[in-house]
């Protein structure tokens, strides 16, 4: 871990709760803004130090919108950085519980993940003396709100970070717009205010980003998704032709329908980037007939032939047609993740550094992407659905075989050291 010094907004996050800060007397603590600004890992740091200024034997809250993500995102960068900060770590993985230690005092502090509704029921029962959320944004308002009923220990407060959304979503509403009603301290972070990235990495993040996504991650907006939803493959030249070459491995991603259209792309890799080379496109409206899954399936045979497909990805509602793949026993096959907000963000990401490039011969594809559109909406983000099917196939395929790690947001801490 690199030591150095800190912005101003990452100092007001480390300190807000000190017995000095003119913010002593708040109840909780929100950050949001850009990605990549330096708030997460700020925040959990300053979350630790709290809680240890003012509990010893006592329990609280790491939630993120899954374990897996609360991890990658939090505890991985605590527990590089704690011990060095002299504090003792035991991570009790069968408990998803992370118990810390300094000079004689514990304290537990417990991992959730709020991943839907149903989530709200694993955290209910307990007492808190505090909790943070981590990419609150993303996890439904009744886990939230659990999640802060169990805070009934006198002087325990709330930490909670995320990125923008859209405007009228609840947290937005209920924190954001409140935070002073709500006595909370409200922290806006730009990337400029993590003094680690540097002008060169700033640029690149803001290459990789556009329309909503720019002026919710790089400028850290809360705004409404409107107009194309990836309006940079306008440009004919973000389209190439097919390699002549065999690709080093093969995929197939499936969007399945009988009345609505099906879609399925094969995607070859070469080196560090996939290309979708060919496709199959069914509108059964427009050819009058539907097809049977087996139908579909020789289509799905057609598709792969003269390579060797390494995994399938299919629609998970697809039920029948997986099931049909399975007792062919040709391709190995699973249902895709279908998150579809997050799986827009990781397409956009993926086309826009090259990790992911269409060809001109999915013409299909070429012609959703001229159409495929934001729903207009005054509550949500959502794309509207029509001329979408292969651009759920392409989802699925990001999102299924193409999702990596997301690196920790990184900041830079100094301790006194005795």
């Amino acid at each position: 871990m690199k030591f150095d010094s800190f912005s101003s907004k990452q100092l007001k996050a480390l300190t807000w709760w000190c017995r000095n800060s003119r913010f002593k007397d708040c109840d909780a603590v929100i950050c949001d803004g850009a990605v990549r600004s330096g708030k997460t890992l700020c925040m959990s740091v300053s979350f630790i130090f709290w809680a240890f200024s003012a509990y010893d034997g006592h329990r609280f809250a790491l939630c993120g919108k899954t374990i897996t993500s609360l991890k990658r995102n939090v505890l991985e960068a605590l527990l590089s950085l704690l011990p060095e900060l002299e504090f003792s770590c035991q991570m009790r993985v069968s408990q998803n519980r992370l118990d810390v230690s300094k000079n004689g005092r514990t304290n537990s502090f417990f991992l959730f993940g709020g991943r839907d509704e149903s989530s709200s029921a694993l955290i209910q029962g307990m007492t808190l003396s505090g909790v943070l959320f981590d990419e609150v944004a993303l996890m439904p308002r009744s886990f939230v709100e659990q999640a802060l009923a169990r805070c009934s220990v006198e002087g325990s407060r709330f930490w909670f970070n995320c990125n923008p959304e859209h405007p009228r979503h609840w947290f937005h509403e209920e924190w954001i717009r409140k935070a002073k009603k709500k006595n909370a301290l409200y922290i806006h972070f730009r990337m400029e205010d993590n003094p680690s990235l540097s002008r060169k990495m700033i640029e690149r993040y803001q290459s990789l980003y556009s329309g909503a996504f720019y002026e919710r991650f790089v400028e850290g907006k809360w705004v409404a998704a409107e107009g194309l939803v990836y309006p940079f493959m306008a440009e004919g030249s973000r389209f190439a032709e097919p390699p002549c070459e065999a690709a080093e491995e093969y995929r197939i991603s499936c969007d399945y329908g009988t009345v609505n259209p099906a879609s399925f792309g094969l995607w070859g890799r070469y080196g560090n980037a996939w290309y979708r080379l060919k496709e199959y496109y069914f509108d059964s409206r427009k050819e009058g007939v539907q097809r049977t899954d087996e139908e579909h399936y020789d289509a799905l045979e057609k598709l792969g032939e003269g390579v060797t497909v390494g995994k399938v990805a299919v629609d998970p509602s697809a039920a029948s047609f997986i099931a049909v793949i399975r007792r062919h026993g040709h391709f190995p096959v699973e249902g895709a993740v279908n998150d579809v907000l997050n799986g827009i963000r990781q397409v956009s990401d993926a086309l826009k550094s090259g990790r992911i490039v269409i060809c001109s011969s999915c013409v299909d594809a070429i012609r959703e992407f001229g159409c495929y559109r934001w729903e207009r909406s005054n509550s949500r983000d959502a794309p509207r659905k029509e001329q979408d099917h292969a651009m759920d196939d392409i989802r699925y395929f990001v999102s299924t075989f193409l999702s990596e790690k997301q690196g920790d947001e990184f900041f830079v801490v100094a301790a006194q050291r005795k």
